[in-house]
């Protein structure tokens, strides 16, 4: 059987907007994942019935999609020395972008733990204030959005990609509690009811929440299915 690798596959208006989109996305830099062009889409007639389009990134050398932190032997991204100065930009980064947006609240950064020692521990960025709801959105896409706005100007700042959390008012700490939860309790349902259960869609990073959080558990596995943006975690009991 051959290696499974880290995967993602990302639609945008262009092969280049997506392609920078799943770099930003899996924190990594360009030249440590592979580009396949599943669809160059098209802009329609007039710009009516266009087509959006799709890419795959694998990560090199990675193991699974979200089960994983993508990792690469071959080309690991040192710890960068100027690390302060990374933590610092994407701090003032997300300040000017709040600024701009007519949001006024207090901002913060730190680094946080890595799952690997060759590479960068990721940058969290902390936003505080009163009534900031409106930057979370349905299924945090507001959130995701000035996460993903920020890995892009901080990555052109410093020169590469790099792994950048943004946070409202710890939204995310609590959404990972709450999925570490219900994987738990999907599980126990599975287990007793024999069958397979099938989760909401979620993004990436949720989806990897719930693989991490049952992966050492040998009564279930877990598989993401369907392509994105109905993409799921499904839980199953193992036969005995």
């Amino acid at each position: 059987m051959s290696e499974q690798r880290a995967m993602l596959e990302v639609i945008a208006p262009t092969v280049e907007e997506a392609t920078a989109k799943g770099i930003a996305e899996l924190g990594i830099r360009e030249e440590d994942v592979n580009i396949e062009v599943l669809d160059e889409g098209s802009r329609g007639l007039l710009g009516l019935g266009g087509r959006q389009a799709r890419v795959r990134l694998t990560v090199k050398g990675s193991q699974e999609d979200e089960s994983a932190a993508p990792t690469d032997s071959s080309s690991p991204d040192s710890v960068d020395e100027d690390a302060d100065n990374a933590l610092a930009i994407a701090r003032e980064t997300v300040s000017e972008l709040l600024e701009k947006m007519g949001i006024n609240a207090e901002v913060s950064a730190h680094h946080g733990e890595s799952d690997n020692p060759n590479y960068n521990p990721p940058i969290i960025v902390d936003i505080s204030g009163k009534d900031l709801s409106i930057l979370i959105g349905r299924r945090a896409e507001t959130l995701n959005s000035l996460q993903f706005i920020t890995r892009l100007i901080v990555g052109k700042e410093i020169g590469r990609g790099t792994h950048i959390v943004v946070d409202v008012e710890g939204y995310r700490v609590r959404r990972e509690r709450t999925l570490r939860d219900l994987a738990r309790r999907m599980a126990e349902q599975a287990i007793a009811t024999g069958r397979r259960q099938k989760l909401e869609p979620m993004p990436p990073n949720e989806r990897r929440i719930i693989h991490l959080e049952l992966q050492e558990d040998p009564s279930v596995t877990t598989e993401s299915i369907d392509q994105d943006p109905r993409r799921k975690v499904t839980i199953s009991p193992v036969d005995t």
